[in-house]
């Protein structure tokens, strides 16, 4: 038995301790923002906030995380309004094929609760996700914008 609290919400979850918090997120909680690439840590696409840091949840065990804050990309945004990086996003047309958005997303939304005005060795260091679609320059100039919503926008 497991409790975690995600997005806000306390769940008592009949799981292994052992089982990777993706398959908790998306077969026990139908979490489906969060996805599956590589099982291995290594692209990204299953990015989660884990007390605000930027988590793989596809090698991060349920009983690792039990008692912290768990978020996914279901929360960023509030009713019809999308978050600060959401928007950029969709301004500066970063996805194309989008399986990996979800993850740069919650990679780019924890770097820029910590690092506001992030420089470019900052964005290199925090995000490690991988997009086989390129949208590298894309996401780079979404998250700058991003940053300047949030400052100027007061958006989350």
């Amino acid at each position: 038995m497991a409790r975690l609290t995600i997005n806000g919400k306390g769940h008592d979850l009949d799981v292994e301790g052992e089982m990777p918090l993706l398959w908790v997120l998306r077969d026990e909680l139908n979490l489906t923002g969060t996805k599956f690439g590589c099982g291995a840590g290594l692209c990204g696409a299953c990015t989660v906030s884990i007390d605000g840091e930027a988590t793989r949840s596809c090698i991060t065990s349920v009983e690792s995380v039990e008692g912290t804050d768990i978020r996914t990309i279901e929360t960023l945004a509030s009713a019809d309004t999308l978050n600060a990086v959401q928007q950029a996003w969709v301004e500066h047309q970063v996805p194309q094929c989008g399986y990996c958005q979800p993850g740069f997303i919650m990679a780019a939304s924890a770097l820029l609760e910590q690092t506001p005005e992030p420089s470019d060795e900052d964005i290199n260091e925090a995000l490690t996700n991988i997009c086989r679609c390129g949208t590298y320059d894309r996401i780079r100039k979404a998250l700058r914008r991003a940053a300047e919503l949030k400052k100027g926008g007061g958006q989350s």
